[in-house]
């Protein structure tokens, strides 16, 4: 979980005991391990990068569109949204 103050809160972890859920904080400035940053990522590379929309329609649609259709990129999104990470404990 990313440091939000919410993701913190008494409530969150209490609830998190009750259920036997260990939570374990992404660092500081992790964009690269936070998984909605890399789908965003992706999706402005698919969509916003290097592209011109004529009309604020065109640019609806196309984000639109890729959230409709992300299944197209289930290939990719899969090595992209991987838990696979390689856990480096301090000595």
């Amino acid at each position: 979980m990313d440091n939000a103050r919410y993701n913190r809160a008494y409530r969150v972890q209490a609830r998190a005991k009750e259920l036997d859920i260990t939570l374990h904080y992404l660092p500081p400035y992790s964009p690269n391990l936070n998984l909605i940053e890399r789908l965003w990522k992706f999706f402005k590379k698919k969509t916003v990068k290097n592209r011109y929309y004529k009309t604020f329609t065109e640019f609806s649609d196309a984000i639109i569109n890729f959230f409709h259709d992300i299944a197209v990129h289930d290939e990719e999104l899969k090595t992209l949204l991987t838990l696979n990470f390689e856990i480096i404990l301090e000595s």
